[in-house]
């Protein structure tokens, strides 16, 4: 059985502060992370491991043998580029630019790599007419999501049949709609004539909501009562989605359940909006949205008129929060209290009424465990570690600790 391992490689710092908690690989843009996007797409005679941070490798381990495909976790697979793959031969890579995208190496061969020592006999090829999408930026997550959606919905339901939409829905472009098992949909309107809804396993669309495709419900997640979704929004598993949302991604375990607006975001893991917490997502002059980078530690231009908050795992916000336009809010953070805080909020803030303090790990750790034990999952050592090594990480933005 041959190897995939998906490598993370500079990308992973201008994906943070998303990537301080897994592999860019499992990033959530569409209906599947990208990982399980691959893992569709090549099938079962791969498994699948991680090259990543020294801190998650023992969470996300390396398995390699005898040949093995190194391929780049930032980047979404496609028709062309898994074609590529399947006749690629040994000391064989393939590249956009000066990035390596995917690499055919042996054992031998990997070594070298996970040693940093050249391997002399490779050959590159350029991939320039080869179509495929890929993550360079956290905004990158919601601007590509309504094109991910379309193409997980056509590999997920090609050749399957969806379990019939009740006759108390509205419903328009019924054949863009796909439910899983135990899928709950009543008194809902639903529109997927210019994108596809797709209704995971045991999710659930309340009544009153009203959704305009592409949507992506992944299983277990609920759209609350009156809910207004517009296309290109996914809520990850076990994830709750009130109000009025637009062009929005949550990862995985997210919670805004309450009124309040929200678009071209994107939420981590284990996250959640008080209710009325609105985001704006579009300055009052119009102009280009500036967003704050890690790798640079400033604030860059991001090209975009659209972005709304980037928010990083265990992160909350209290009730009438406002947030303002292209916000960034690291790991950890609790946001309370009146008025717009700071658009670059560092991981484990905990905010005042007279500015920032930090939100001390075992206090943070204790909320973790509470909120995680609600869904049935164990806060575990190692996300402890990662965690610790977050906050470490993170101490030199928290400029009120020095």
């Amino acid at each position: 059985m041959a190897n995939v391992i998906l490598f993370d490689n500079e990308v992973r710092d201008k994906l943070l502060p998303l990537t301080y908690t897994r592999p860019v690989c499992e990033l959530r843009v569409g209906i599947l992370s990208i990982r399980e996007k691959w893992e569709k797409w090549l099938g079962s005679d791969y498994t699948f491991s991680f090259i990543t941070q020294d801190y998650l490798a023992e969470k996300y381990a390396i398995d390699y043998g005898d040949e093995n495909y190194v391929i780049n976790g930032s980047v979404l697979p496609s028709e062309q580029l898994c074609t590529l793959i399947d006749y690629m031969e040994f000391n064989q890579a393939y590249l956009s630019g000066d990035e390596l995208v995917v690499a055919k190496l042996d054992e031998r061969q990997f070594e070298k790599l996970i040693n940093d020592e050249d391997i002399h006999e490779l050959k590159g090829f350029d991939l320039e007419d080869t179509q495929f999408l890929k993550l360079n930026s956290p905004s990158d997550i919601f601007r590509i999501n309504d094109q991910a959606i379309r193409e997980d919905f056509e590999l997920l339901t090609k050749g399957r049949q969806s379990q019939p939409i009740s006759d108390t829905n509205k419903v328009l472009g019924a054949e863009n709609i796909f439910l899983e098992e135990g899928a709950r949909v009543e008194c809902a309107i639903l529109n997927a004539i210019d994108g596809p809804i797709y209704v995971g396993k045991n999710a659930e669309i309340m009544e009153g909501a009203m959704v305009r495709g592409s949507l992506a419900l992944c299983e277990h997640s609920k759209l609350k009562m009156g809910a207004k979704i517009y296309g290109g929004t996914t809520l990850g598993p076990w994830s709750k989605g009130g109000g009025e949302i637009n062009n929005s991604v949550f990862q995985a375990y997210a919670n805004k359940g309450h009124d309040g607006y929200m678009g071209q975001s994107v939420l981590g893991e284990w996250c959640n909006l008080g209710a009325d917490t609105n985001i704006s997502n579009l300055k009052n002059n119009y102009s280009e949205i500036k967003l704050w980078s890690y790798p640079e530690e400033r604030f860059i231009d991001t090209g975009l008129q659209f972005c709304g908050l980037i928010m990083g795992d265990h992160s909350k916000t209290g009730i009438n929060v406002m947030i303002n336009t292209g916000t960034v809010i690291g790991v950890g953070c609790n946001i309370h209290g009146v008025g717009y805080p700071r658009n670059f909020i560092p991981s484990f803030s905990w905010s005042t009424p007279k500015g920032f303090m930090t939100h001390r790990s075992e206090k943070a750790f204790e909320t973790a465990e509470l909120v995680m034990k609600r869904r049935n999952k164990t806060f575990q050592v190692q996300d402890r570690l990662i965690l610790l090594r977050v906050f470490e990480d993170t101490h030199k933005f928290r400029r009120w600790d020095h």
